[in-house]
């Protein structure tokens, strides 16, 4: 199923904001547990998040088709742009765990990969490599914009979304890919310390699975060329594999 097409008239809601800013600290910055983490993998080795138990901790059990499928009486676009709303506020809480470790030295690219660094198109359409927590830095603030923005996610009673709505979020779709697909490369031992672990993994196949739904994820942007592939592509099979994800 895709949203794309089905702009139309819905009921109205609730004003969205999030109670986190890109730019706000983290709460464990005065917690000594914070900066003590265990190692990174050693390069070469098989990334955390495939190893078992960890590739199949979650909170949720058995597939997640379940829970994005539109439920009855809601509008489609009106889903969509809730569930990127949720997407982008719960990303922002674990990412504001993890801004502490994630600095211009730990992190002086936007990695997601062996092979993979991600770079940021500039105003003068060049691409740029900046160091993960700018690059995140960019991203959340550029969302948090458009979720303020009341031509883009109309709140009021009548007001429409906008012609280019679809295209809006598969754009904010891919970039919040990005981050996930960071953390998971060069934070995950991180949240394994926290414990975190089942939560995440929770949102990411729930994201997966909602963005396959409605046509705002690629698969290639999953998992990347063979020249440089996206760490959590092989993260995406696994689970397919295992049924926690659609085929």
């Amino acid at each position: 199923m895709s949203f794309f097409n089905t702009l139309g008239r819905r009921a109205p809601r609730n004003p969205r904001r999030s109670p986190t800013t890109p730019t706000s600290p983290n709460f464990l910055a005065n917690d000594p547990i914070a900066t003590h983490v265990p190692p990174s993998p050693t390069p070469g080795s098989k990334a955390l998040y495939l190893c078992s138990p960890f590739a199949e901790a979650a909170l949720v059990k058995g597939n997640f088709k379940t829970i994005v499928m539109l439920p009855k009486y809601v509008d489609m676009t009106e889903w969509v742009a809730v569930n990127i709303f949720d997407f982008y506020t719960n990303l922002n809480l674990f990412y504001g765990v993890l801004t502490e470790c994630c600095t211009s030295q730990s992190c002086p690219t936007m990695s997601a990969g062996p092979q993979l660094d991600y770079t940021w198109i500039d105003q003068n359409r060049r691409q740029i490599k900046l160091a993960a927590p700018t690059y995140i830095d960019y991203v959340m603030t550029w969302v948090q914009n458009l979720l303020d923005d009341d031509l883009v996610f109309p709140t009021k009673a009548g007001r429409e979304f906008p012609p280019n709505f679809p295209s809006t979020t598969k754009h904010i779709y891919r970039q919040l890919l990005r981050v996930f697909a960071h953390i998971y490369h060069a934070h995950y031992h991180q949240l394994l310390h926290f414990r975190s672990e089942p939560h995440f993994n929770s949102l990411f196949a729930h994201f997966l699975a909602f963005g396959r739904e409605y046509g705002l994820l690629e698969v290639k942007d999953v998992r990347g060329t063979a020249t440089s592939p996206v760490g959590v592509g092989d993260l995406w099979e696994k689970w397919k594999d295992m049924g926690i994800l659609e085929g």
